[in-house]
C-alpha cells in the first residue's frame, strides 16, 4: 500500500536531493560562494587599478558560485537543473583556462584569482568541485527522480 503524503511532490524531491553529497555540494558551493565574494569585493574596493582583469575575474568567480548553490539547491526542477548545468560547467571552463593561462603566462595575472593556478589559493577545491557537481547533477536529472 503506497504511503500518502500531505506535502508536495517537489517539497520531497527537493529534499531527498538535497541529502548525503547533495548537501555537501551544496555547503561547499555556499562557502565558495562566500569566499570568493568577500575576496572580490576586497580586492575590487582596495586596489582595482592595480590588477583590473584578476580582480573582475574573482568577482564572477564569485556570481558563478552564487548561482551554482543556488541552482543546485533548486536544481529539482528543469529550470533550476539547466542553470546548474550552465554554472557549473562555466566554473570548470574557467578555472581550467584562467589555471592554464595562469601557469602558462603568469604577466596576465600577477595578482591572484579564484581560479589562479587552477585554485591553489583554495587547496584546489575549485578544480575538483565543478567534476563532482557534473557528476552529481548528471546521477539526479529531476525527470529521472519523478519516474
Amino acid at each position: 500500500m503506497p504511503i500518502i503524503s500531505s506535502e508536495p511532490a517537489s517539497a520531497r524531491t527537493s529534499r531527498t536531493r538535497m541529502t548525503g553529497i547533495g548537501r555537501v555540494l551544496v555547503i561547499v558551493y555556499g562557502i565558495l560562494a562566500l569566499g570568493a565574494t568577500g575576496r572580490s569585493v576586497v580586492q575590487i574596493i582596495q586596489d582595482f587599478q592595480a590588477a583590473p582583469v584578476a580582480y573582475a575575474l574573482s568577482a564572477v568567480a564569485a556570481v558563478v558560485y552564487i548561482l551554482a548553490t543556488l541552482a543546485l539547491v533548486f536544481s529539482g526542477s528543469r529550470g533550476w537543473y539547466r542553470v546548474a548545468w550552465i554554472a557549473i560547467s562555466f566554473e570548470l571552463a574557467g578555472v581550467l583556462i584562467v589555471g592554464t593561462l595562469s601557469i602558462v603566462d603568469p604577466a596576465l595575472f600577477q595578482h591572484p584569482t579564484v581560479w589562479s593556478i587552477y585554485g591553489i589559493g583554495y587547496v584546489f577545491v575549485p578544480l575538483v568541485l565543478p567534476f563532482f557537481g557534473l557528476w552529481w547533477l548528471r546521477r539526479h536529472r529531476p525527470d529521472a527522480e519523478r519516474a
